[in-house]
């Protein structure tokens, strides 16, 4: 393997890195598109390329004001992608491929929302409401809050 390259975000291979780069220009692609009234080019096969950037973010972006002395399990499943759990310990967040205990709340997204919530675009109220998101477990009600816990850099 190659060494990780240093980005604002920290270390990160080379296959994060054009995940983050591609992620950072389609959030820029969807803005110029909205402004023009113009359809947007983000799709599930683009978002499915963005999500080794978005997992290696999501601990990274933790708002720990939010965060804070939150403690449960999430599954999130992207709608014809795979899933990956994230974990809160006291505020602080691990990503993983399978949740480590049973997950309190399971959020199964479809994968343009997931990315546009993931980059402040989209609200998981509105999301919700549009039937692009749907969530269960023994905690649903946690589900409306989970894109609060992050700060977009």
């Amino acid at each position: 393997g190659t060494d990780p390259v240093l980005t604002p975000l920290g270390p990160m291979d080379l296959d994060t890195l054009g995940s983050y780069l591609l992620t950072h220009m389609l959030g820029h692609l969807y803005d110029i598109a909205v402004a023009l009234g113009r359809p947007h080019p983000i799709d599930r096969q683009r978002v499915e390329l963005t999500m080794p950037f978005l997992r290696t973010a999501m601990p990274r972006v933790v708002d720990p004001r939010s965060a804070a002395g939150h403690h449960a399990c999430y599954r999130l499943r992207v709608r014809g992608g795979d899933g990956f759990a994230v974990t809160f310990t006291d505020g602080a967040a691990v990503v993983s491929d399978r949740p480590p205990r049973r997950p309190d709340c399971t959020i199964m997204t479809e994968p343009v929302a997931f990315f546009l919530i993931a980059l402040g675009r989209y609200t998981a109220t509105t999301a919700l409401a549009r039937g692009k998101v749907l969530a269960w477990g023994r905690k649903p009600w946690l589900a409306p809050a989970f894109p609060g816990l992050f700060a977009a850099p």
